[in-house]
């Protein structure tokens, strides 16, 4: 047995986790299929902006979800490695890059109408939900819909898969024509406004060596013993899903390198003056 690799992993079960499950119920919310109302609580961390943006990875890794470091201000191995497949002029590499590209998430504190007793919740969502209430904020017709005595609850209508064509649901959503306050005594407000999760400290970076490692990992599942073939692999079908083979090899004409050396190599280039 390896034991510094059961260590290692020992040290990731035992690290702590931000919340638990259970946690997670009572942090987060997402819409049902139907109708409902919400209101975006005015941020306690940021009185400019109610949105929280932040980046992340899905399926890299024995992680299922990674954090970019970018969100804190910090180097992401992930992120250099895609410049660096950009730098390349390789099809197959741009192909590569643009998976591992990390996914925008945006986090939202909201209580849903009917469930205030639950207090301040944390509603996650992408990109298009997200343009419809930057569009909405820019409307002077709106204006500023979280504001606490004059502001609007927000209309979802959420449809499920049959509706959508696909494994998802989506929702859309709309302004109240009438204007409201957050609720209805200085108490309750106050609650809202005070009792807040900061999604910045829900989810922590990984270390800049594990997260490569764990690319790494990802990208050559099984390290070859044998001298690998100078013919380039194929880490993609026509469909843009990984084949069976190995999800990444560097296209090589020289000296046919192990797959641990290509992947540094790329970490190692730092004379490319090609443009990202």
């Amino acid at each position: 047995m390896n034991l510094d690799q059961i260590k290692k992993r020992l040290e990731q079960m035992n690290r702590p986790s931000s919340y638990n499950k259970d946690e997670s119920k009572k942090l987060f919310w997402k819409p049902s299929i139907g109708k409902q109302v919400i209101r975006i609580v005015p941020s306690k961390f940021n009185s400019d902006m109610p949105f929280t943006e932040m980046k992340f990875y899905y399926g890299i890794g024995e992680k299922k979800t990674m954090a970019s470091p970018t969100n804190w201000g910090k180097p992401d191995p992930i992120m250099e490695f895609t410049k660096k497949l950009r730098q390349s002029n390789d099809k197959e590499n741009w192909r590569l890059a643009k998976k591992l590209d990390p996914k925008v998430r945006i986090f939202a504190p909201v209580i849903v109408r009917g469930e205030e007793h639950e207090g301040v919740k944390l509603w996650q969502f992408g990109k298009k939900i997200y343009e419809s209430f930057l569009q909405m904020a820019a409307d002077e017709e709106i204006g500023d819909y979280t504001d606490i005595l004059q502001g609007r609850d927000i209309k979802l209508t959420t449809v499920g898969p049959e509706a959508t064509g696909t494994r998802y649901n989506e929702t859309t959503v709309s302004p109240s024509l009438k204007v409201s306050p957050l609720a209805t005594t200085e108490e309750e407000i106050n609650r809202f406004k005070e009792e807040q999760v900061d999604p910045m400290k829900l989810f922590k970076p990984l270390e800049f060596e594990e997260m490569k490692q764990a690319l790494q990992e990802w990208l050559t599942p099984e390290e070859e013993e044998d001298e690998i073939s100078s013919e380039p692999e194929e880490p993609f079908d026509d469909e843009g899903d990984t084949t069976s083979k190995s999800n990444y090899s560097l296209n090589q004409k020289a000296k046919p390198k192990s797959k641990s050396e290509q992947f540094d190599d790329l970490f190692n280039d730092e004379d490319s003056d090609l443009p990202f």
